[in-house]
């Protein structure tokens, strides 16, 4: 691994030119301006000396939002952390001190290294004591947009976050005049653990979007009185509402954009006709999905989870937590632009501004209709008039006898298998899911093609999963030499979340995996809430019908009754977490341990080709 520490040649000339356009304004524009991330209040860090360290103290700090004063976890004293920038083919060091009265942790989202090095207490280290030091060590042997956070307890939730970029050790195919990372976070002065017990005691604590009694006969007007009776009883046989849409909601966050809230309109500069690459990461806690778009500028997607993709042109997308996705905008008028992204409920947003000149500001969009869950999500068919029960009748959704989860079909023909991608609706086999899950998705819909719930009726071209195509091929060719299917259950009522009805607490051991093996993971979301589902230590290449330029991801947003699938060779041994990254299903159950070992049990000794 090179140890050089310099940018690329190409690199040095595009931020070159970005200071020679600045040079007459230098006396007016802040450093940030210059600097190109539009993040004055906080570093930009970089390895340094011969061994490529940098030093990060976590601590807590005083934190204010929109005028309202609270206490954070800040990394280095700022919320988000600072911006780290690396170098693929470096060898790092980053030292990492706890200033904290509790144990903490720094996980690095979506790198590939040494499972020890991956931040994970009780998992692949023993977490950072109060006071400590702890020297993560790695090489860098990609590039992309990525970020870190806290893996101890809900530290996340306080600010324990911030972005990483890793620059190309070759040419970027991506061409641009200057850069933003926009991390996209929810913030909340209520202590987390009171958060956690409140939806804990009442599902809908933060719910203030229920159904009323107009809603009920606007429904009956534009259905009949016979199908909406049945589809509000479904819904309580679901023990769901058709307007949960997010766990926790604007009663409690507020949304950040680079850690401040809306009032406080953070910028980023550009100069008419540039090429502005805006680097998007969900680094949010709670259960904040953001729908983001610009008025009045056309985005182009050129990377998706720190892998280039083929550029796709489109006007809004839909990112889940720990997403990342980069796009270009080229602004044609010297005008200011609003970046605006609403949170997946409607009941609130965070916004930038994109503009010339320090300070301005456009119109804000208004807040849509909230979305209402429908059948489909429940896994049940809906006919021409959206109330066609006859394929996924009810009784589809009680228990049976035998466990369709975790099912290991390494014995078949890898040809018999037909990936998720495919047309024809999975049907959901008998379960012994148990009190984890209330409820099954009778029918599993494939649904890469779908934006998601509350977009896509309005004219907008909105970005799918099935337009991520990679870049560049896959370096595996084989086709998956086995299956391993697990569905996402949860249990609303008494808010417990799991893989296959367990908890974490209630599994015997982890999910084994073969250093090197091929195997295909099969997701079936069984709620009606959707689930950001975080692998470390591997990609998962996401089987959207693109062959050997499936896109590789490091998480996948499954919809609601969704059925997914994504080929896995998993290459560095050890133990590596897997869970659902909304911090509070996680804390609530929905987390296991993946162990990649070889045929004889070993999980040490790293393969780094």
């Amino acid at each position: 691994m090179s140890e050089d520490n310099n940018m690329t040649r190409r690199t040095f000339l595009r931020y070159a030119g970005s200071l020679a356009a600045f040079a007459g304004a230098s006396a007016v524009l802040p450093g940030y301006a210059l600097a190109g991330f539009g993040s004055g209040d906080r570093e930009v860090l970089t390895p340094k000396g011969p061994d490529n360290v940098i030093d990060l103290t976590i601590g807590k700090m005083p934190h204010k939002i929109d005028g309202k004063r609270g206490e954070a976890i800040g990394i280095n004293g700022s919320v988000p952390g600072p911006l780290i920038r690396l170098q693929e083919g470096q060898d790092v060091m980053l030292r990492v001190t706890n200033e904290l009265d509790d144990t903490t942790s720094i996980h690095w989202h979506g790198i590939l290294l040494p499972f020890q090095m991956d931040g994970v207490p009780g998992v692949s280290f023993d977490g950072i004591a109060p006071g400590e030091t702890f020297e993560y060590k790695y090489p860098v042997r990609q590039n992309g947009t990525y970020w870190y956070h806290s893996h101890s307890g809900l530290q996340e939730q306080l600010g324990h976050y911030g972005p990483m970029i890793i620059d190309p050790a070759d040419e970027d195919p991506v061409e641009y005049d200057r850069e933003y990372p926009i991390v996209l976070s929810d913030w909340t002065f209520e202590d987390p653990h009171d958060v956690l017990d409140n939806v804990i005691s009442l599902d809908a604590y933060y719910n203030y979007q229920q159904r009323t009694l107009g809603d009920f006969f606007d429904d009956v007007k534009e259905k009949g009185l016979g199908d909406t009776i049945k589809n509000y009883a479904s819904f309580g046989k679901m023990r769901m509402k058709a307007t949960d849409l997010l766990d926790i909601t604007g009663a409690t966050y507020t949304y950040l954009m680079n850690g401040r809230g809306p009032n406080s309109n953070w910028n980023a500069l550009f100069k008419k006709g540039e090429k502005v690459r805006l680097r998007f990461i969900n680094a949010s806690a709670g259960t904040t999905a953001f729908d983001v778009r610009i008025p009045g500028l056309e985005m182009t997607v050129v990377q998706a989870d720190g892998q280039n993709i083929e550029p796709v042109p489109i006007e809004e997308f839909r990112i889940g937590i720990a997403e990342t996705y980069d796009v270009i905008v080229e602004p044609k008028e010297e005008k200011p632009y609003t970046i605006f992204a609403e949170s997946l409920d409607r009941s609130g947003y965070a916004r930038g501004t994109l503009a010339p000149r320090e300070g301005m500001s456009a119109p804000i969009p208004e807040l849509r209709e909230r979305p209402v869950r429908d059948m489909r999500d429940m896994g049940m068919m809906m006919g021409m008039d959206g109330m066609d029960m006859k394929e996924g009748d009810m009784k589809g959704m009680d228990h049976g006898d035998m466990d369709h989860g975790n099912m290991d079909h390494g014995g078949q023909d890898s040809d018999a298998m037909v990936p998720a991608w495919k047309e024809t609706p999975v049907k959901h086999g008998p379960s012994k899911h148990g009190p984890g899950a209330a409820a099954i998705a009778q029918n599993q819909f494939n649904r890469l093609d779908e934006p998601g719930i509350g977009l896509g009726d309005d004219g907008r071209k909105v970005l799918t999963y099935n337009n991520l195509k990679s870049l560049r091929p896959n370096k595996d060719e084989r086709d998956a030499q086995r299956e391993v299917e697990l569905h996402l259950t949860g249990n609303m009522e008494r808010y417990m979340w799991s893989f296959d009805g367990d908890q974490f607490h209630e599994v015997d051991g982890p999910i084994e995996f073969t250093h090197n093996e091929r195997l295909r993971l099969i997701l079936v979301n069984d709620t009606m809430m959707e689930h950001p589902i975080h692998l470390h230590g591997m990609w998962m290449e996401l089987e959207n019908g693109n062959g050997q330029y499936n896109p590789r991801q490091h998480t996948l947003l499954v919809q609601p009754a969704q059925r997914i699938s994504a080929l896995i060779t998993p290459r560095d041994k050890g133990r590596w977490a897997f869970h659902c990254h909304i911090l509070y299903h996680m804390e609530r159950g929905m987390f296991r341990v993946v162990q990649v070992a070889d045929e004889d049990g070993s999980i040490y000794g790293q393969d780094y080709s």
